[in-house]
């Protein structure tokens, strides 16, 4: 890991460094990671934008949708100019705008299993924003089975879960955690509705928990479901463990 920062580069990220818990060190390993999100909507367009701004050296997109006027009312990363493009195209464009020191890629294809396998292992870690049940199990039987850390999110309604999964290191994953999920029909923004803010809390958390895993920052030996509700404004979380039984973990699976 290089820190030979330019000026530009300490003025920019001059807010980190001047934190006791990042300082050069922990910046210069965000500038050196690489982060892979899927699904550029309400929780990947907050996710995407904190990513860019910190400072991760390398993000991949993966995204199939076009965007819709019905999405700008959470998806605050594009403009009314951007509907009827991919979101990942417009994404990347938008990102790199932000911050034209990072390498930005993107995918106008669905997270499919063909997909993941060609791309997972190129990238330190894996962000799931993506909205059913059935994507979120193929994105996370894919970390298993090459042991990349997970960082899961979700929104519906007034409220939003938060959680990280390290299969790698003997941790549970997200089948574990939802073991019917594969075949569970989740309700969509479409027909349940979102409170908009609400996926910006999500997909921020989902950042902070990013840059956590990447610094390697304390509090990182469980794997834990956080529940957020917009509604009650409380938060309460509660520890998830292995499943045994979980067919991601088998060898066969893999």
């Amino acid at each position: 890991m290089m820190l030979d920062f330019t000026d530009h580069e300490l003025e920019r990220y001059s807010r980190h460094i001047l934190l006791p818990e990042v300082g050069a060190t922990g910046q210069g390993k965000l500038r050196s990671a690489s982060v892979l999100v899927i699904g550029a909507g309400g929780l990947g367009a907050p996710l995407l934008q904190q990513l860019a701004a910190s400072g991760i050296g390398r993000i991949g997109i993966i995204d199939h949708d076009v965007l819709e006027a019905s999405n700008l009312q959470r998806q605050v990363l594009y403009d009314t100019v951007d509907i009827g493009r991919y979101k990942a195209d417009v994404a990347a464009e938008h990102l790199r705008r932000l911050n034209p020191l990072l390498n930005i890629e993107a995918w106008t294809e669905r997270a499919g299993q063909a997909l993941l396998d060609r791309l997972l292992p190129g990238y330190d870690l894996i962000c799931d924003g993506t909205d059913n049940f059935q994507t979120r199990v193929l994105i996370s039987d894919a970390s298993v089975k090459h042991d990349k850390t997970l960082v899961s999110g979700a929104v519906q309604g007034f409220s939003g879960q938060l959680a990280v999964f390290r299969p790698q290191r003997g941790g549970p994953c997200y089948r574990c955690l939802f073991p019917e999920a594969e075949t569970t029909e989740a309700p969509t923004c479409g027909n349940a509705g979102v409170l908009g803010a609400a996926t910006g809390v999500i997909g921020s958390l989902m950042a902070v928990e990013v840059m956590r895993e990447i610094m390697e920052l304390e509090g990182r030996d469980q794997t834990k479901l956080m529940i957020w509700d917009a509604l009650s404004g409380t938060t309460r979380s509660f520890v998830v463990t292995r499943d045994p039984a979980c067919t991601a973990h088998l060898p066969e699976s893999h």
